[in-house]
């Protein structure tokens, strides 16, 4: 597996975890970073993983903003939470994030969702992903 597909991994599930705890994306981090130098069996957190789950952190408002105003139908409270935080991870890293392909992001994305969420979960990410990169000029405010 490539190192960034690992890094997207791993940022998703920092993402999760936090929202099923209630916490923040920094102290979950956080916590992954101090067992990751504690545990030798829990693995390190690589750079490209903490510069996702903290760039999402800092445009978490906006990100959620997107979501709701895009996905037709459904709150982001009543969206499954595997498909809220691949969608807010990925918005993040298409939106905000040049130095990765458009394409790259969403196919990543997708996986994501056919490994963790349900059947119809990858259409439903894809079709908001492929709306925010046609939208992507538009979006991209602080």
């Amino acid at each position: 597996m490539a190192a960034r597909n690992k890094a997207r991994k791993r940022a998703f599930q920092i993402l999760f975890e936090a929202d099923q705890r209630g916490v923040s994306v920094q102290e979950v981090l956080a916590d992954w970073i101090r067992h990751a130098r504690t545990d030798d069996r829990q693995p390190p957190v690589n750079e490209y993983t903490m510069e996702l789950v903290e760039g999402y952190a800092s445009y978490a408002e906006r990100v959620d903003e997107l979501i709701a105003t895009y996905a037709v139908g459904w709150t982001l409270d009543r969206m499954p939470v595997v498909d809220r935080n691949i969608l807010r991870l990925s918005a993040y890293e298409l939106v905000w994030v040049d130095a990765v392909p458009d394409p790259v992001v969403i196919d990543e994305a997708v996986q994501l969702a056919k490994e963790f969420s349900t059947d119809e979960s990858p259409s439903f990410v894809n079709g908001m992903l492929a709306r925010f990169k046609d939208l992507k000029p538009s979006l991209r405010r602080d």
